[in-house]
């Protein structure tokens, strides 16, 4: 296949990939308001450790080797953040709806653009500074913190963006000296083994319509994962990677016919100023690559 193949085929797997996500939100948003965050985050690990053992097992040529790390405490530390940070998000879901939680976390890649500098000592240079505080106005549209009694229920997913970008620049930090195989690796097996050690003190039993949709749950977080590494594989990043903005817009629409959430218009301001802000942000590191 040629690049040009390549790229269209790859916006195509990651726009399944953001409506597979999107779905997968709405299924975490009902459980979690029917249960409790860390009891059904802890069984959407068990799949997803499942899933990243295969994986890794099957590139790397075994368990062992997928397991192999220069880096095991910083490894393990990716894992823990990115199981806080989805106990995080899903909490901001019940709380505060699809649409303002995806509106607020689209800020992550700016985030990690104002990170990059202390934890990868890389350059930031002003235009990127610039998106960054774009970016924050944004936010600042969105939660509107003088307008009315402001809640800290609105800072959730503003919590989590900032623990999903630290948890996207140790990975890029990691990946200095670690495998791909290995870093997916730790991921999900430490994410599992935290979430057990927390969620299952917290376990209910469950409904068997629910467990229908837990089942589902668990399947769109593998086959939503799946399609982001087929993407990545056929595709170039800085191709693709505009589009994942694309769960912003799923999310939404799954909030307001499903969840019905209201379409506030200052959330839409906000959070198109946070997107544009982030597509610049992409674009700009393209240009520098």
């Amino acid at each position: 296949m040629t690049a040009l193949q390549n790229n269209r085929l790859g916006i195509l797997l990651m726009v399944a990939t953001t409506f597979v996500f999107a779905v997968q939100d709405g299924l975490s948003r009902h459980l979690a308001g029917e249960y409790n965050v860390f009891m059904v985050v802890m069984v959407r690990y068990w799949f997803f450790a499942a899933f990243v053992m295969s994986v890794t097992a099957r590139h790397a040529g075994s368990l062992r080797a997928a397991a192999a790390t220069a880096q095991p405490g910083l490894q393990a530390l990716r894992g823990l953040l990115l199981a806080a940070e989805i106990c995080v998000v899903v909490t901001g879901f019940v709380r505060l709806g699809l649409v303002e939680s995806h509106a607020v976390f689209a800020s992550y890649p700016l985030i990690a653009a104002a990170l990059s500098g202390p934890v990868l000592h890389e350059r930031v240079g002003w235009m990127r500074w610039s998106a960054i505080l774009v970016g924050f106005i944004g936010i600042l549209v969105i939660l509107r913190p003088g307008a009315h009694v402001f809640s800290p229920d609105a800072l959730i997913p503003l919590v989590g963006a900032t623990m999903f970008a630290l948890y996207g620049l140790l990975t890029r930090y990691v990946a200095r000296r670690d495998s791909a195989a290995s870093s997916f690796f730790w991921t999900g097996t430490m994410g599992a083994v935290f979430m057990t050690a927390v969620g299952i003190w917290h376990w209910q039993p469950m409904s068997g319509g629910d467990w229908g949709w837990m089942a589902l749950l668990c399947v769109t977080g593998v086959f939503g994962h799946w399609l982001l590494i087929r993407c990545y594989e056929v595709a170039e990043v800085s191709a693709v990677q505009p589009f994942a903005y694309l769960q912003l817009v799923f999310a939404s629409t799954i909030g307001v016919t499903v969840f019905h959430e209201t379409l506030e218009p200052q959330v839409v301001a906000g959070g198109a100023i946070v997107v544009l802000a982030g597509l610049f942000t992409l674009w700009r590191e393209s240009r520098l690559g």
